[in-house]
């Protein structure tokens, strides 16, 4: 299945509909018809969204919103019956992402959560990522080693973010000729190797530090130890 979603709306036959459009759609919904369940299920469970009707029993949409913000950043899309513009403040002012007044076409829904998934994954790519004193911005493309500056050409910049961006994992030489590459490269996979020794006497030599491990016969890999 896709993103999950939690749908928190009291109108059981519409939550149904919604709920089978987005199984439809590859989402893997999970539903609450009341204020204080989808409250524990949006604060104990891991969701990439969250559907909020306003007008629920037991708490209001508005006060679970203002408890989900005390300690998550998930995106929340307002679902309601009103109209006034007082509503629509108060769900942004409190922290949501977007607002959907009822009857609603499903396909505009449907464009609303795309639209705040990919919000949210750009968000993700733009956040720094570190290991063992290196610190880099993907949205400045800079790095730095306890607070010095790397210089880095573009293409030992895209892998070295790679690399990174999958700390932990062994990436092979084809994955990272097709993430840093383009795909009609014809350079070979010992580009890779090349440019991985770029980096290496960058920062490793430079620094005094074992940042990219071979994983002979694989590829490569960024240890955070």
């Amino acid at each position: 299945m896709g993103a999950k979603i939690l749908l928190i709306e009291d109108e059981e036959k519409l939550a149904r509909f919604v709920e089978l459009e987005l199984n439809y759609e590859g989402y893997d919904v999970t539903k609450a018809f009341e204020g204080r369940e989808g409250c524990r299920l949006a604060l104990s469970e891991d969701f990439d969204l969250i559907l909020l009707d306003i007008m629920l029993p037991g708490l209001s949409g508005m006060e679970v919103l203002r408890r989900i913000r005390r300690s998550s950043s998930v995106p929340v899309i307002m679902l309601t019956a009103r109209d006034s513009v007082t509503d629509k403040v108060s769900g942004l002012d409190l922290g949501a992402d977007d607002y959907i007044t009822k009857p609603f076409a499903i396909e505009e829904l449907l464009a609303r959560i795309r639209n705040a998934l990919r919000r949210k994954a750009q968000g993700r790519e733009d956040e720094a990522l570190s290991a063992l004193g290196l610190r880099l911005e993907p949205k400045g493309r800079t790095v730095e080693y306890e607070g010095q500056p790397v210089e880095l050409t573009k293409k030992e910049f895209d892998l070295l973010h790679c690399l990174l961006k999958n700390k932990g994992m062994v990436m092979t030489r084809e994955a990272l000729l097709e993430n840093v590459w383009d795909f009609d490269f014809d350079g070979g996979t010992n580009a890779v190797d090349v440019y991985i020794r770029f980096l290496r006497g960058k920062i490793d030599e430079v620094y005094d530090i074992k940042l990219i491990h071979t994983v002979r016969g694989v590829g490569y890999v960024i240890k955070d130890e």
